[in-house]
């Protein structure tokens, strides 16, 4: 009997010691980042709880949840290279897409993903860092360059004189109308 209540014992409380394991083990996985990078980890987690949630609920189509856990995947994998890679508590903020998705990012007409080279800037805005396979999608990496980063290379393409592929113009500001019911706004350097 006294067997009987041990095996019992332990059949029920072995997952609950190695779940419990398992979450001890997450943190000190995490402890090797500083606090930005851990914010970022643990709000890629949130949103596949947020998408794990939405599935349960069949708010979304099984094709929606995969792409969504393979998209947090990707980002994932990358903050975590990036991370390690730099040694550093900065991220930028990272965007992963499908070749579908690029409309998304660009102006007509859209880069093709064969034709990416890692580290390329596109539009002034993204720099490309790479193709990531999670499952049966294949994502293409972008970081978003923040405006100091644009400018400096808007700067640096004009003095040298380069449009660059797939380089977007500087907009022009339009004059305002004669019968403007609004005045201009003061422009200043930062």
């Amino acid at each position: 009997m006294l067997r009987r209540f041990i095996t019992v014992t332990l059949v029920l409380v072995a997952p609950v010691c190695v779940a419990a394991q398992a979450s001890r083990r997450a943190p000190r996985a995490e402890a090797e980042f500083g606090p930005n990078v851990r914010i970022y980890l643990e709000y890629l987690r949130a949103e596949q709880e947020v998408v794990d949630d939405r599935v349960s609920r069949r708010e979304i189509d099984r094709n929606y949840y995969l792409l969504n856990s393979n998209r947090i995947r990707a980002l994932r994998q990358v903050a975590v290279r990036i991370a390690r890679e730099s040694d550093n508590d900065y991220l930028p903020e990272l965007l992963a897409v499908v070749p579908s998705e690029f409309e998304q990012l660009f102006e007509p007409p859209l880069p093709a993903p064969a034709e990416l080279s890692v580290g390329e800037t596109l539009e002034f805005k993204f720099r490309y860092l790479g193709p990531v396979a999670v499952g049966r999608h294949k994502f293409y990496v972008f970081a978003r360059l923040d405006p100091y980063e644009q400018a400096e290379l808007r700067k640096r393409r004009a003095s040298e004189g380069e449009a660059g592929a797939h380089a977007a113009p500087t907009p022009a500001t339009p004059a305002p109308a004669a019968d403007s019911t609004s005045r201009p706004r003061r422009v200043s350097e930062p």
